[in-house]
């Protein structure tokens, strides 16, 4: 099941999508960053160049699910830079990213940013991405508490995006073991922001 949602903003600049193989399953979702140009643009060119390369690769699976995935991070960033330098842009468009490959029972997964990864089983959530973010590394210090980064001032606030001037930090996850019934789920800001913590 896939949704996307404009809310209270004027351009959607969320992109999703999904393809596979035989043997394997690509999910990605990206969040072009509002607050620079071309987020839209930005999340457009880093799913379709996913689904891109999982096509020309998959056959049938993937030869190494975390290689690609932070491999295909990697050309989505510099495709970013290329893209700018192409309409002569003063900033370069940005986005978050998350990516799971599903493969021989097995979830990998990377992720960019505030868009998250998460692994539900029986009905509780087993495992989640980290967000680069400064409300993510207050939490860490002991600073504020996980309940708080929804009203934080700063909660819009990340050190690690596709585009943009350094380089990325990608987060690449030790493989999952499914189950039959678990429930894998990818969503920006703009949804977990309105899930209780709890949960």
């Amino acid at each position: 099941f896939q949704e996307s949602r404009k809310g209270s903003r004027r351009i959607n600049q969320d992109r999703i999508a999904y393809t596979y193989g035989r043997d394997t399953l690509l999910l990605v979702v990206a969040d072009g960053m509002g607050g620079h140009a071309g987020g839209e643009i930005a999340a457009q060119i880093c799913v379709r160049l996913f689904v891109e390369r999982f096509q020309q690769e998959a056959k049938p699976i993937l030869r190494n699910p975390l290689k690609f995935l932070q491999d295909t991070m990697l050309r989505a960033h510099a495709a970013l830079g290329s893209y700018a330098n192409q309409f002569s842009m003063l900033e370069t468009p940005r986005t978050t990213c998350v990516a799971v490959v599903v493969q021989a029972g097995y979830a990998h997964w990377a992720h960019v940013g505030d868009s998250r990864f998460h692994l539900y089983r029986q009905g509780k959530m087993i495992g989640t991405t980290k967000d680069h973010s400064k409300v993510q590394y207050l939490v860490d210090q002991g600073i504020i508490g996980a309940d708080e980064i929804v009203q934080h001032p700063d909660r819009n606030k990340i050190f690690s995006c596709l585009g943009g001037v350094v380089p990325p930090v990608i987060a690449v996850g030790s493989e999952f073991s499914l189950q039959t019934g678990d429930t894998i789920l990818l969503s920006t800001d703009g949804f977990w922001s309105q899930i209780p913590a709890a949960l």
